[in-house]
């Protein structure tokens, strides 16, 4: 079932235009501030200025920041000892891709699990299904780019994805 999901996320004729990202960025904070506002939870954002265009499907690109982000709401829901904090930021990479993260200060991640995240049917959730990040990583993938994860310093995980940009396509 998974890999014919990531095969027409992969296929599907896609509506991709140059984007900007903090754009997009921007688009799922607004359709995430309740939820933000209800799980207690500071949002900040480091989104850089000057970014390239990066030529993507809108709607893809936003339901994967949109998934990352409600993930680390999710992860910081049982953190009652410390601030629940969420970062989304933006920025250029060695490549002149651009490189989107998101940060949260919730319970984090297991060695073990880090490997594993992105498969389908895995989680770390006791109601999840385990397809989101498989899916998130076929779309990100589509786009050329590339998803991982790393975890934090002391408290909670930080995603991260590149997207190609104008400067890195090759003509």
């Amino acid at each position: 079932m998974i890999k014919r999901i990531r095969a027409l996320v992969k296929k599907t004729e896609s509506e991709r235009a140059w984007l900007d990202i903090n754009e997009v960025i921007h688009e799922v904070i607004g359709l995430t501030h309740s939820e933000i506002l209800r799980n207690r939870v500071v949002l900040r954002t480091d989104l850089a200025d000057g970014l390239p265009a990066v030529l993507g499907d809108r709607i893809q690109l936003q339901q994967m920041i949109l998934n990352l982000v409600i993930n680390a709401i999710e992860a910081m829901s049982t953190v009652e000892d410390l601030s629940r904090e969420l970062l989304v930021t933006s920025h250029r990479d060695e490549s002149d891709g651009v490189v989107v993260a998101v940060c949260d200060s919730g319970i984090g991640l297991h060695p073990q699990d880090i490997d594993r995240l992105f498969d389908a049917f895995y989680t770390t959730k006791p109601h999840g299904l385990g397809m989101g990040l498989s899916i998130g990583r076929s779309i990100i993938e589509a786009h050329g780019g590339r998803l991982w994860a790393t975890a934090n310093n002391g408290h909670g995980a930080t995603f991260h994805f590149t997207l190609p940009t104008v400067q890195t396509r090759v003509p």
